[in-house]
């Protein structure tokens, strides 16, 4: 009984052995899928920022020169004051955070300001991702914190004055111990 079980399992293990020797090459090639990147396609996407404003690009913006940028881009989803409608408000919910419902917003939520800064240079407006430029970056974020009462209505941002803005919920986040991890 156990010779026919031997033989069968020699069997699966040529067997294997034969298919991984003749398809190994066969994934070693790829499935001829995309085509090569060059440094330039990836230096456009390589655009984070760090919570200490590490990767802002130069530029300035006023929360003036943001609310005009606001209506044009961002309030068909956002609202003329943030609140929301299609897209998530912006504006709202303190001290709602340790509530049955909290409401996460930019100010009630957001640890960095430079976080703000990062979203918006990557992924808004919605409909065209990375089309605003630095100076209305800065611009939409200094409305926005504005809104939130985190900066006053003469506020002017750039790679300096970002990073030193003091989020309210800053301290709301415990930092990941394991190590490798930020």
């Amino acid at each position: 009984m156990r010779r026919p079980l031997a033989r069968l399992l020699a069997s699966y293990a040529v067997v294997s052995a034969a298919i991984a020797t003749i398809a190994l090459p066969a994934l070693g090639a790829g499935f001829g899928l995309g085509q090569p990147i060059d440094r330039a396609a990836i230096a456009a996407w390589d655009i984070d920022v760090a919570p200490d404003g590490n990767g802002l690009p130069r530029g300035a913006g006023t929360v003036a020169r943001g609310a005009h940028v606001f209506a044009d881009k961002c309030a068909m989803c956002h609202g003329a004051g943030g609140q929301g409608g299609v897209g998530d408000p912006l504006v709202g919910g303190s001290g709602s955070l340790a509530g049955a419902k909290p409401k996460k917003t930019v100010g009630s939520y957001w640890p960095y300001a430079t976080t703000l800064f990062d979203y918006v240079r990557r992924a808004m407006p919605y409909n065209a991702p990375q089309s605003l430029s630095a100076d209305d970056v800065y611009a939409v974020t200094a409305y926005v914190l504005h809104l939130n009462g985190i900066v006053p209505d003469d506020a002017t941002l750039d790679a300096r004055t970002l990073p030193r803005i003091q989020m309210p919920n800053r301290d709301g986040f415990v930092p990941d111990p394991r190590p490798g991890r930020m």
